[in-house]
């Protein structure tokens, strides 16, 4: 009977056995059919930083939507490794994917909490296999079916990849918090290091955060954070990875994460290796000093710059996700010179024209800090700092400063105060500011401030390579927190008599030499309206006739006008194209006087050409950008190189590189304005520059009623270009012209910059004659004269012993020649042309 019974549920058993088993090969066999392939991990390509750096590897600028950067197995540190595999899965190397005791009691305990409603959440015993399934191929929902699939996902996974393989793609997927993803990423925004570089505390704290990086915030739960970082050092010292007692140094530490708030952006002082480096630290020595290195926020429009070209590019994912390391043209000493010196200019032109008003005024109160913390701060002008007025005094105005924001949220509780004296907030009048007034300060040191203001007016400044077009520096206004616009790049202005040098060119290239003479005499011209137009001077006077050397250095009006008319405009618009200035230039008299509105990068690039010998420049930001494996897809360099690649010298001569570039001015008529220039500097209007005491060419330029102010210069190898005006234009005031606003910016910035170079003259092209020429008269002299200068003349070109030629005036076209005893007074009365 006994055995019967037991035969019975045996029996039974057997049935239920097989039927469960048949039921669990069933939904093994129907959930594997929904199994997603993991061949995707094999062409896995997570979005990774784009990141920017200067010429000389400095990171200038980073953009992603994920921050991550991808590392390789081989270059993540054993220590690091070790902390993860402590954390999450200790017998990584020798399972199969699936830990089966772990699985085992997480399954008891969620039948447990099924049946006793003991929780809503499965527990899980996830391998590091079974999670990096989860996160590239699955979902995260808590279901037996997710469960399911994941197990024998990470089955297959095992089977298809090596560890090593498993565990890279894992330490780069995972968010370990405050915007990182990865490990290197969270090295670099945690701790401000690479992974190399990491301590055994930084290493356990970053694989704590596996758990969930909220739950280990380093400041909101300080406590938490690194009660988990020394768990995982002890599961480190279990498994043989660390020793105690490195074990028990590391727990003594503390978490040392530094907020990026409180990390300056800087181009580290250690790569100053530019040719004016020694310049650069004396002229800036307290802020290098004071910040660890030159700001990177000095350089916010080249980078804005940058990012616009890159996305025109390349498109949108590839730029926020696409890993592309970008190789840029900025030398971050030159941007930083350039920034100071535009910004001090314009500060300087600003505060004598009064006080603009105060950035906000807000409610004292018993804690100013609140309050003034929540106002917006120019986070690039790092100079000054935003202040309130508590208290009006006869030692001035007692002001509180803005708080640092707080790691964990709000602001610290620290309040510092401070003084701004009288004479050093006189500039803006009596009762400028009151009690609540929030404004900018600048310290002077011990306790006591200037007052400051964002000025009113704007400009921008480029700096070029003209052999290349490689832009050195640019800043595109005061302040790129206060306004994104960029006046180097996007502001359309008129040039006024920074285009002249271009007419002059188009003349040079037809017919006319430096020495010829036109008439600076009063000229109407008739307008298809049947109005007319009479061009002045800027003195408003006239001098009769004069050397076009003279009409350059001296920036003749009217001497420019008749030139464009004998020449006839559509060649002057010609030229204009083809320098790049303007797409399509209107063509009559006025544009010849940079009427035409174009941009300061334009005409950078234009000079580059004069600076050059005549050869098309494309300017450029990116030298070189490079994908996420390396490979160079970009590349400015136009030149070519066949021989260059050479592997090995065998005795062959050096490789030639061709300038393939198009020729766009004869070199000799390139010689012939950068010599003109050169006297603009000398005794022209531009004689400011002269302190440069480098052999320099260049052009002021002056709109209309003092609207824009100009001057672009060069020297051998560095095209420098400022421009200065209000974003809404109006006058700058009578006299603050090109010439003494913009051109003692240039001068500032060219003088750091050839510093520590010797003297180079502009080279003369093979072929031209230098003539001794009276430059008043343009009669060729006797060397050794008052008033004599060596003139640049094409072959065929030099006049004749004491004669000069006085462009096409008669009726027939025929030059018209003047002696030496000449009566000026019969070219005067030669009528209407010249």
């Amino acid at each position: 009977m006994f055995l019967r019974l037991f035969g019975y549920i045996f029996g039974i058993g057997a049935v239920l056995f097989l039927a469960i088993a048949a039921g669990l090969a069933w939904y093994i066999s129907d959930i594997s059919a929904d199994v997603p392939s993991y061949e995707v991990l094999n062409n896995y390509e997570p979005p990774v930083m784009t990141r920017f750096h200067a010429s000389d590897g400095q990171l200038i600028g980073e953009y992603a939507r994920e921050r991550r950067l991808y590392l390789p197995i081989e270059a993540i540190p054993e220590r690091l490794k070790a902390a993860f595999l402590s954390a999450e899965d200790r017998n990584f190397y020798s399972h199969a994917g699936l830990d089966y005791y772990g699985i085992a009691r997480a399954a008891f305990q969620n039948v447990q909490d099924l049946f006793t409603g003991g929780g809503s959440t499965l527990v899980g015993a996830s391998t590091i296999t079974q999670q990096v399934a989860k996160n590239f191929l699955l979902t995260a929902d808590q279901t037996w079916d997710r469960k399911v699939m994941e197990a024998i996902l990470a089955i297959r996974i095992e089977q298809a990849f090596t560890k090593d393989e498993i565990l890279e793609l894992y330490m780069n997927e995972n968010n370990l918090g405050m915007g990182a993803y990865g490990v290197a990423a969270a090295a670099l925004i945690y701790f401000n290091k690479s992974v190399q570089e990491l301590t055994i505390a930084e290493c356990a704290y970053i694989a704590a955060l596996l758990k969930g990086p909220n739950n280990y915030h380093p400041f909101r739960n300080t406590a938490a954070a690194i009660e988990r970082r020394n768990w995982v050092i002890d599961r480190m010292v279990e498994n043989g990875y660390v020793t105690p007692a490195e074990a028990t140094a590391a727990k003594a530490e503390p978490l040392g994460v530094v907020p990026q708030s409180e990390r300056p952006r800087v181009f580290a002082a250690d790569y100053f290796t530019s040719p004016y480096q020694s310049v650069i630290e004396g002229l800036y020595a307290d802020t290098i000093a004071e910040m660890g290195g030159v700001p990177v926020s000095t350089a916010d429009y080249f980078v804005e710059e940058v990012r616009r070209e890159l996305l025109a590019m390349y498109g949108e994912d590839e730029l926020y996700g696409g890993g592309l390391s970008v190789r840029t043209s900025l030398d971050p000493q030159l941007q930083v010179v350039a920034r100071n010196t535009l910004m001090d200019a314009l500060v300087a032109f600003d505060e004598p024209r009064g006080w603009h008003g105060t950035v906000a005024t807000i409610e004292i109160g018993d804690d100013w800090g609140v309050a003034l913390g929540n106002v917006t701060r120019l986070s690039d002008v790092f100079e000054w700092q935003l202040a309130v007025i508590l208290e009006m005094t006869g030692e001035g105005a007692r002001i509180g400063l803005q708080p640092a924001r707080a790691p964990a949220g709000g602001f610290v509780e620290e309040r510092v105060t401070g003084l701004i004296r009288p004479g050093d907030m006189s500039w803006a009048g009596s009762g400028a500011v009151s009690v609540g007034d929030v404004v900018f300060v600048e310290p002077l040191g011990e306790g006591n401030y200037r007052l400051r203001q964002t000025p009113a007016l704007e400009g921008g400044l480029v700096a070029m390579n003209p052999h290349t077009g490689r832009v050195l520096a640019m800043v595109g206004g005061f302040s790129y927190s206060a306004s994104q616009f960029n006046r180097a790049t996007q502001a359309q202005r008129q040039p006024g008599s920074s285009f002249k040098p271009f007419v002059y060119a188009a003349a040079l290239d037809n017919g006319y030499t430096p020495s010829s003479v036109v008439m600076d005499a009063p000229i109407t011209i008739a307008q298809g309206d049947g109005s007319s137009w009479t061009p002045e001077n800027y003195s408003q006077q006239f001098y009769g006739p004069s050397t076009l050397r003279t009409g350059i250095e001296q920036s003749r009006n009217v001497m420019t006008v008749r030139l464009a008319q004998d020449m006839g405009m559509p060649l002057v618009a010609e030229y204009a194209e083809r320098f790049g200035i303007y797409d399509d230039l209107l063509p009559v008299l006025a544009m010849s006087l940079g009427s035409g509105e174009t941009t300061l990068m334009r005409m950078v690039s234009a000079y580059s050409v004069l600076a050059n010998g005549g050869r098309r420049v494309t300017p450029t930001l990116i030298d070189r950008v490079q994908d996420r494996y390396g490979n160079t897809i970009f590349q400015h360099e136009e030149r070519t190189c066949d021989a260059c690649q050479a592997v090995a010298w065998t005795g062959q001569d050096e490789p030639l590189i061709v300038d393939n570039r198009d020729q766009v001015l004869d070199p000799m008529t390139a010689y012939q304005i950068t010599s003109m220039m050169e006297g603009v500097v000398q005794r022209g209007t531009a004689t400011v520059v002269r302190a440069v005491n480098h052999p320099v060419a260049g052009k002021t330029g002056t709109t209309n009623d003092y609207h824009d102010a100009w001057f672009i210069g060069y020297s051998t190898d560095l095209v420098i270009g400022v421009y200065l005006g209000y974003d809404t234009p109006r006058s700058l005031g009578s006299g603050n012209t090109g010439g003494t606003l913009a051109a003692p910016i240039f001068a500032d910035v060219m003088r750091v910059a050839l510093a520590d170079e010797p003297p180079m003259p502009f080279p003369v092209p093979p072929g031209m004659s230098l003539i001794p020429i009276d430059r008043t008269t343009g009669l060729r002299v006797a060397g050794g004269e008052s008033g004599t200068i060596l003139e640049a003349f094409k072959p065929g070109t030099s006049p004749p012993d004491n004669y000069a030629i006085i462009g096409n005036l008669d009726a027939l076209g025929q030059p018209f020649v003047v002696g030496p005893e000449a009566d000026r007074a019969v070219v005067q009365g030669l009528g209407g042309l010249f």
